[in-house]
């Protein structure tokens, strides 16, 4: 069998009716608004300073070499839960590893001045952030020039609040036109070498994230999108899972592991190579539930949403389910936003 290359994202089916509308995204930063739901507060006391920063413009580790910098502590010393979008308003914690003897050598960042970001508070607190320290993100979006039926948008609106969307992860996952998934392939195959760690970890979420979406896909394909499966993995609050790729077998069974498998089968290369690159199975739900979500109209062609998400979740594959977005040309310059 011919191996598959990934030289492009294929167009994953979506769980609701197309409402054929479209929309703006991102047309000015005020129009993507996130704030970070942290997993817990400071507590006053301890060697890792932690500030709430709200930054505008800036990616995520931009701010956090800045924040170092006016620290006078190395890039490690400097902790966040997740990346944040560059070209949107957004509110996260950072903390800073600096330990200290007396409250006066504290350094105060509320007073550091940048046109990108500003500190709104610190404290002090016993651990550093890691990746995926937080709940999840409240989002405010602003989408401009939207066209189409209101009535059809009005439709998917009600769909996505009662019952969710498919938990899709965002195209920014995958690298400008899925290039990270192409890379991932032929890494894992061995025609090519990445020495970077970095650069290494992003192409293996790549694989990982497309082998799940189109599990996922394949679910909505059959109609089996949303309702359990005989054998399925359910996750806490009772939602069917789907597998993140690695060493072990999946933990489903019956049918939703012979689904899984099929899945696996036609990407063998992914998968088996995943299997040896030293990363365990794991479960991702397959409804991204969002929460307390609310939306207006504050002119006939300007729809604002308001809703919450759960870390690892994308606003993006949300918005998808309801009408079509273009943003600026911007993004093509690669930033990746990877709102978790």
């Amino acid at each position: 069998m011919t191996e598959a290359l990934y030289t492009s994202l294929p167009q994953w089916p979506k769980a609701y009716p197309d409402s054929g509308a479209s929309g703006r995204l991102k047309v000015l930063n005020e129009d993507f608004q996130v704030t970070e739901l942290p997993l817990q507060l400071p507590s006053g006391a301890g060697e890792h300073l932690w500030l709430d920063v709200e930054k505008n413009g800036a990616n995520t580790a931009f701010v956090a070499q800045q924040l170092a910098e006016a620290a006078g502590v190395k890039d490690w010393d400097v902790g966040y839960a997740g990346l944040k979008d560059r070209y949107a308003v957004t509110r996260q914690w950072f903390s800073i590893y600096l330990p200290t003897g007396k409250a006066g050598e504290t350094p105060d960042l509320t007073q550091l001045q940048h046109p990108e970001f500003k500190v709104l508070s610190q404290s002090r607190h016993v651990k550093k952030l890691r990746p995926g320290d937080l709940q999840g993100n409240r989002f405010r979006i602003v989408l401009r020039d939207v066209a189409g039926e209101r009535a059809a948008i009005e439709a998917n609106l009600q769909a996505v609040a009662s019952r969710g969307a498919p938990n899709y992860f965002g195209a920014q996952r995958f690298g400008f036109d899925g290039g990270n998934v192409e890379q991932g392939r032929a890494m894992l195959a061995r025609e090519i070498r990445v020495r970077n760690p970095k650069k290494k970890g992003i192409y293996l979420s790549a694989v990982r994230s497309f082998v799940f979406n189109e599990v996922l896909a394949l679910r909505i394909q059959q109609g089996l999108w949303g309702k359990p499966l005989p054998g399925d993995v359910m996750d806490a609050a009772g939602r069917p899972t789907g597998p993140l790729w690695g060493r072990g077998r999946v933990t489903s069974t019956d049918q939703a592991q012979a689904l899984e498998n099929s899945v696996a089968e036609r990407h063998a290369v992914l998968c088996d190579g995943l299997e040896h690159a030293g990363l365990d199975q794991e479960r991702r739900p397959l409804v991204a539930s969002a929460v307390d979500m609310t939306w207006e109209w504050p002119q006939a062609d300007q729809l604002v949403l308001s809703f919450s998400l759960p870390a690892g979740t994308y606003a993006t594959a949300l918005l998808s389910e309801i009408l079509q977005t273009t943003e600026p040309e911007r993004q093509a310059e690669g930033d990746p936003p990877a709102l978790e």
